[in-house]
Order: C-alpha cells, then structure tokens, then sequence
C-alpha cells in the first residue's frame, strides 16, 4: 500500500490556485467567500510548509515566484481533473471537449458540427474557445485544434490544414480593383488586419506584400480589428481587403461573398489537431480524430 500523501489541508490548495489565477487576494476571497485576512493566512501557512514564498507581494495584487508558478501549474492541472471527473460523475453524461479558437470554430467548426455530433449520438460536444496559444498545462479538452507551427510539448499533434492565406475582397472591391490585380494596386484601399503579436503568430499583410516582391509603404492604410470575425465581416462590407485563411474563407468563396484578389502565399505553420500525448484516447475521441483528419484530406484533394 502506498505510503501516506504529504499534503497541505486541501482548501489551502484551493486558496492558494484562486489568488494565482486572479493575482489578488482580495478577489480571491470574494470568489471563494473568505475574507483577505483568511486567504492571506492560508497562503502563510503553505509558504511557511514550503520554507518559501510563493507570491511577490505587488502594490496592486500580488505576482507569483518562479516556485510558486511551478505550484500553481500542477495545482490547477490537478484541481481541474477533478473537478471534471466530479462532473462527469454527478452527471454519468459522456462529453466530448473541443478546444479552438474563435474564427476557426464559428468559420469551419460550425458548419460542421451536425456531422460531428451524428458520429457520436449521446454525447455532448462542447466547443469552446481561447484566443490565446495553446497551452498544454491550462488545457482540459479531450481534442484541441490550434494554430502554430505544431511543437507543443507533452502533445500529440497532426497537421490539418497548412497556412494558405490569399487577400480576399467583397465584389464591389473587387469591381474595381479588376481581375488579378498587381501587388501593388492593393495598396489603393485600406488593408483589414489583426493586432501584431510578438513573437508572430500568423501570416502578415507586411509578409504577404514581400512575397510578392513589393515593400510594404510605412503609410499603408489599414483598419485594426482584434477578432478575425470582424476583420472578415468589414471585408464583407467592402470596408477594404482582408487575408483569407483557408480553410476559414473557403465557403464565404464559394457562395462568392468574397473574391481572391491577389496570390496565394503558403508558410510552415498550420492548424494541428491536439491530444495530450500522455492520455490515452477514448473510443469517440478516435472516432472524432479519424472523421476530422479525413475532412481536412477530402479539403485539400
């Protein structure tokens, strides 16, 4: 028999991963119906069990040491696991949890999860969505489906679809831009983007303009949206021209909502479908695997 666990009293976990997560005590406690005093306490009393402290005190909350971000990733990891087996427990209700983000589920998902539900009648899908990166530690899905360039560690992921980005226009726009325009003409009307990340994340309007040998003028006229929902909704609108990523814009083509109005450039980065590599997969996360992988083949061919 295995020897005895060496815990702390488990509502200090609990404590300790809700003022992690909020970076405050005080909102802390008022999650948890505890006063700042008490979350402070118990906060004490793990760091004194630990001979260290687990938190920078800041004049507007507090941030967490390296040791106690170490705590707070297998803390939180933990208590989710079993939070979700109580859920599934209390609910004897299969679920199956998608985790992706907003212009891929509402773009490709959506249109699809009729499909996806008849492959496996009685159970619940759940999509949800991050606009982050994927973070394997954070993550609870049984399938996740994310873009980068596929190296997340502890992962199991399979490259669905490569980055093919192609501008696209509404057909007013492209009334007047012509058919297969030069690079350059585009720069007439203001380029629809997202927000830059740093490091990037995805294909640029900056990038797409050198592919095609042509600079992209510091006074270029562009419109900032920060979901690409908007960015293809103000497209739609004629509000100027957008990057299409296939496959998100391949429908709104096909119905001509939207027209190619310039060369399609292709990078090593993609979407990935994502399991954790240490979980073995259940009978309907494979089935949902294979019918996924094969949309994307029957996508591409």
């Amino acid at each position: 028999m295995a020897g005895k666990l060496q815990l702390p009293p488990l509502q200090a976990l609990v404590v300790f991963e809700a003022a992690a997560r909020h970076g405050n005590f005080t909102a802390a406690g008022n999650e948890l119906g505890l006063s700042q005093p008490a979350v402070s306490q118990r906060i004490q009393m793990l760091e004194n069990l630990l001979n260290g402290p687990l938190f920078e005190r800041r004049h507007r909350g507090v941030q967490l040491t390296v040791s106690g971000n170490a705590l707070y990733q297998i803390v939180r990891t933990s208590l989710m696991d079993i939070s979700e087996q109580i859920e599934r427990t209390r609910y004897q209700r299969s679920t199956l949890r998608i985790d992706t983000d907003m212009g891929f589920a509402s773009y490709w998902l959506m249109p699809r999860m009729n499909a996806l539900q008849a492959l496996i009648p009685g159970v619940e899908v759940q999509v949800s969505t991050s606009p982050n990166d994927y973070n394997f530690r954070d993550n609870n899905a049984h399938l996740a489906i994310y873009f980068g360039s596929g190296n997340w560690p502890g992962t199991h992921a399979q490259k669905l679809f490569p980055e093919d980005v192609i501008p696209v226009c509404n057909y007013d726009v492209m009334q007047k831009i012509g058919s297969d325009p030069a690079a350059e003409t585009l720069l007439n009307y203001p380029l629809l983007k997202l927000p830059e990340t740093r490091p990037q994340r995805w294909l640029t309007w900056e990038d797409w303009f050198h592919a095609q040998g042509v600079a992209l003028p510091a006074q270029a006229g562009s419109r900032t949206f920060n979901a690409y929902s908007l960015v293809i909704q103000a497209a739609l609108e004629g509000q100027g021209i957008a990057l299409g990523w296939r496959p998100l814009i391949s429908a709104l083509l096909a119905s001509q909502q939207l027209f190619v109005c310039g060369a399609q450039v292709r990078t090593e980065r993609g979407y990935y479908l994502i399991s954790a590599g240490n979980k073995p997969a259940s009978a309907q996360q494979e089935k949902v695997t294979r019918w996924l992988l094969d949309e994307a083949w029957n996508f591409h061919h």
